[in-house]
């Protein structure tokens, strides 16, 4: 089974990375699902979408957990009932969860030129000033961590109303750094996450911590 790749961020933090290249039914084959869970597999029409969402029970299995420990909170947040904080993701051919006794957020994107035609959704006109002096791979690079560290916070908070482009800002950062920060301002709230990134295979992970 493709667990492409496991980091042991500290010793209550890690992640894992699975690579999907089983067909729905291997994965099928593999898991154990409660009722709920078969029911929104089957209401997905996208075959990528199913088997990105059975790989995220392949890595739950991987560290001992099962479908019937994951659950779902009003906003669609998961969680485990024993404490422990979990976050997920997928693109593509690759999904990954975090689990951590600290609060975190995870997210993985392809490095794809779609986002230059986009940035100026998702981030504020002083943050693309100080990309514009980047090549073209470069600034796609630094889009693709910047876009996946603002969706690793939301995950984190959750919250209806905030703005990635004027609630959530990144700090300055080159890639080979793999890390930065990044400060949540909303309503009354200023906080600020702590932020780490690598990237594989044109790929971009990203996850934040709460500071």
């Amino acid at each position: 089974m493709p667990l492409f790749k496991t980091i042991i961020f500290s010793p209550t933090t890690q992640i894992l990375v699975w690579e999907i290249t089983e067909s729905r039914e291997e994965l099928l084959g593999n898991v154990v699902l409660k009722e709920k869970t078969q029911l929104r597999l089957n209401a997905m029409k996208s075959e990528m979408h199913q088997r990105a969402f059975l790989s995220v029970r392949m890595l739950l299995q991987e560290v001992g957990y099962t479908d019937f420990e994951l659950h779902y909170d009003e906003f669609g947040k998961p969680y485990f009932l024993d404490g422990k904080h979990v976050s997920i993701t997928h693109s593509h051919h690759f999904s990954a969860i975090i689990i951590s006794d600290e609060t975190v957020g995870i997210d993985i994107e392809m490095q794809r030129e779609k986002i230059i035609r986009i940035a100026d959704k998702f981030v504020n006109e002083k943050e693309l000033n100080r990309l514009k002096n980047f090549d073209t791979e470069d600034y796609i690079k630094k889009l693709t961590v910047k876009w996946g560290a603002k969706e690793a916070i939301f995950k984190i908070r959750n919250e209806k109303g905030i703005s990635f482009k004027d609630h959530i800002q990144v700090n300055t950062f080159e890639i080979e750094d793999q890390k930065t920060n990044a400060i949540l301002e909303f309503e009354n709230i200023k906080q600020v996450f702590s932020i780490y990134f690598e990237e594989f295979e044109k790929f971009t992970l990203v996850y934040a911590f709460e500071n």
